[in-house]
């Protein structure tokens, strides 16, 4: 049997009573949405350069203790850890190189949606991607028209270091809203 309660300051708690044992499961602070107000501010993706600097001090860390050790027994420090440590070099490159910074917000993609798919827009849906081999932040940017029910909708992907409109897609809107 499971029972369901929201506790004080909005926490979801969640209880479940199994063979004559109580187990509780709560909803950290932070994700409860029901405390949320304001506009969500999606994180900067040169957060990635964090760990990219992470991996390069341990990689540099790996090649110094193989070039320390490499003269006594190779048992616990062998030609591996020499391996190792150049991959996380390679890998914190690619990591750092990876960390734009996020100059567009979801409302600047928005305002470039709008211009480039030729309708008012109504409703309109935002999530953030990534493209390509240097994983390029992107917009993804769902329009519908102004219309009840809309008569068109839109993709538009919009560049989200540049700003610039990389691709747009624009139809008319095939979903049967009769029913409603």
């Amino acid at each position: 049997m499971a029972e369901v309660a929201r506790g004080l300051a909005g926490v979801v708690t969640i209880t479940v009573m199994a063979a004559g044992e109580e187990v509780s499961d709560e909803l950290p602070e932070e994700l409860d949405a029901s405390n949320f107000v304001g506009p969500y501010m999606f994180p900067n993706n040169n957060r990635r350069r964090v760990p990219a600097m992470l991996y390069a001090l341990m990689g540099v860390a790996a090649i110094a203790a193989w070039v320390l050790t490499r003269d006594g027994d190779p048992v616990l420090v062998n030609d591996g850890v020499l391996f190792g440590g150049i991959g996380l070099l390679v890998f914190a490159t690619y990591s750092y190189q990876a960390g734009f910074d996020l100059e567009v917000d979801e409302r600047d993609a928005l305002v470039a949606a709008t211009r480039t798919v030729g309708f008012a827009v109504g409703h309109a849906s935002a999530q953030l991607g990534w493209r390509g081999l240097r994983s390029t932040p992107t917009w993804r940017i769902l329009v519908y028209s102004s219309e009840e029910p809309p008569t068109q909708r839109g993709l538009v992907l919009v560049d989200g270091v540049k700003g610039t409109v990389l691709q747009h897609f624009v139809e008319d809107n095939p979903e049967d809203w009769s029913d409603l």
